[in-house]
């Protein structure tokens, strides 16, 4: 049953213009149950939609959630139920449509112009009957690049979908540090520091599920490589020295052994999660469920508890 429609935050920034990822979270699960409502109406099916931030740069946030670096990119991931009307293409298209009018409305609010929306962009990696898609929106008065939603073919919770999501990013991050490669063509800064972005954030989210003696051998690694991203990454050389060290110390295999045993359990192999049956779509098992999910429905509840402590009130 679709509840009470969530309010939409007064800001989205700070002072200094900085991001507030709280507030930013709570505008996509606002979409997402206005959205559920208007389809619900429109085609005579309860239809529930989850939505929330993908990107990990609200790990590292600050304790309201206030981001500690500038952030040029949105990114959001969408959740679809299956066997809906939505498996209709005409209906899949009003969906875009909706999406696309509701992101330009909303964050028109907060001084974020999205302008030429474009989708069906199929994501590597995903579901090979269900892929995934994207839609995207670039920003014409350059507060951000631009904004892209990924819609995922299966109800979950966002923080399921959220650690689901890790596996598909591991085997793209993994496409630069997979040791069984002979040979690994080098790759432009920008390249590596997208990458190494992706190794910060899959790390972070997977934290409280790898093993001790991996995070003993990663730590330094990571914090070292989250300061120097905090403190401005420019350096195209310290960029590539900073790639060489998380692939010579084999980063990839320690966060994929975090996933690799509960799925197994599951008789669900990570490395093939292209061919799983479309059920297993956002599945979760229960073990990273706790170590994950709770970990970062924690986050969010921590912003919002020091948000309500600075604001002497309840926030939205």
């Amino acid at each position: 049953m679709i509840t009470e429609t969530p309010k939409l935050p007064e800001s989205v920034t700070h002072e200094d213009g900085k991001f507030n990822l709280y507030h930013i979270n709570e505008i996509y699960k606002v979409l997402a149950h206005k959205i559920s409502q208007q389809l619900t109406d429109e085609l005579k099916t309860e239809i529930h939609i989850t939505s929330g931030m993908w990107g990990g740069s609200y790990l590292v946030a600050n304790e309201i959630g206030k981001a500690r670096s500038n952030i040029v990119r949105l990114y959001c991931l969408v959740n679809l139920p299956q066997n809906s009307p939505l498996d209709d293409k005409e209906n899949f298209e009003h969906l875009m449509v909706q999406y696309h009018q509701a992101f330009k409305k909303t964050f028109a609010r907060y001084n974020l112009n999205f302008v030429n929306p474009r989708w069906g962009e199929t994501i590597p990696y995903t579901n090979r009957q269900r892929p995934t898609t994207a839609l995207q929106m670039w920003e014409q008065n350059n507060r951000v690049k631009f904004l892209r939603a990924f819609f995922v073919w299966n109800k979950a919770t966002w923080e399921d979908s959220i650690t689901y999501d890790t596996i598909r990013n591991l085997k793209v991050i993994k496409e630069l540090l997979d040791h069984n490669q002979r040979y690994q063509p080098k790759r432009s800064p920008e390249e590596y520091k997208f990458l190494l972005q992706d190794v910060l954030i899959i790390y972070y989210t997977l934290q409280n599920a790898l093993t001790p003696d991996f995070l003993e051998h990663a730590e330094p690694i990571m914090t070292n490589l989250l300061k120097k991203f905090l403190g401005g990454l420019h350096d195209p050389k310290m960029i590539e020295e900073l790639y060489q060290d998380v692939y010579k110390n084999a980063i990839v295999y320690g966060l994929e052994e975090s996933l690799e045993g509960p799925y197994k359990e599951a008789g669900l192999d990570i490395h093939r999660v292209e061919d799983w049956p479309v059920d297993k779509i956002n599945w979760v098992p229960d073990q990273l469920k706790k170590n994950v999910g709770s970990s970062l429905l924690e986050t969010f509840a921590g912003f919002k508890a020091h948000l309500e402590q600075k604001a002497g009130g309840t926030v939205h």
